[in-house]
């Protein structure tokens, strides 16, 4: 491959990126199907023509969106565990990331992500794909003294994502906050697997946190 084939492929990842950016933003704001090819097209300044060329339809939109979105996730994921001392801090950052992503999205997206059943199996394949390392990971937190050894943490780890699933599209959401919700499902079970080491380290960082919140209002 020469230069200039090098640049030209290296052009169109970019511009696909661009579309990709402005789509998520426009999806998790006004929900799926709020949202037209023709109103993304708009956003970037493109023709619909061009915008088709690159993704046959809103569906194949979706998916390398969902997609970019677990090599983001990834990404940080690797970045926050090297720059951490245990396994609870990786877990503690990807919560408060976790809140201020979450509170940003329109509910509607949620609710609408399940009327598109490609999208829903790949998030399937993502999570099954990635149950042995969260396993692996957990257990790494038993060996730093930070969880205890008698818990399957398949299983929490199963519920945990369950809860949060039902929380994204159940209504309880109009009774309480998101933050409440959120933090009642992540932090109780984070409580329950804890050893002593790690519910120090998991009451400072409640702690902290709530200041910080306070602080911003």
């Amino acid at each position: 491959m020469d230069e200039g084939e090098k640049n030209l492929n290296t052009a169109k990842l970019e511009f696909k990126k661009r579309i990709v950016a402005a789509a998520m933003k426009a999806f998790t704001t006004n929900g799926i199907k709020g949202v037209t090819m023709d109103d993304i097209a708009s956003d970037l300044g493109i023709s619909k023509r061009t915008l088709y060329e690159t993704f046959k339809d809103k569906e194949a939109l979706l998916i390398e969106c969902v997609k970019q979105h677990e090599e983001e996730k990834e990404a940080f994921g690797a970045k926050v565990l090297a720059e951490s001392d245990n396994v609870l801090e990786v877990i503690l950052e990807f919560y408060k990331i976790s809140i201020e992503v979450y509170q940003k999205i329109n509910k509607r997206f949620f609710e609408d992500m399940r009327k598109y059943p490609k999208v829903n199996e790949l998030i399937r394949q993502s999570r099954e794909k990635n149950q042995c390392s969260v396993i692996a990971f957990f257990l790494s937190g038993v060996e730093q003294g930070i969880f205890r050894d008698d818990v399957n943490f398949e299983i929490v780890s199963i519920l945990v994502r369950e809860q949060i699933d039902f929380l994204l599209n159940a209504d309880i959401v109009r009774a309480y906050s998101f933050f409440e919700v959120y933090e009642s499902i992540v932090l109780t079970s984070l409580r329950g697997i804890s050893t002593e080491k790690g519910q120090k380290i998991l009451e400072r960082f409640i702690t902290n946190y709530r200041k910080q919140r306070n602080e911003k209002i």
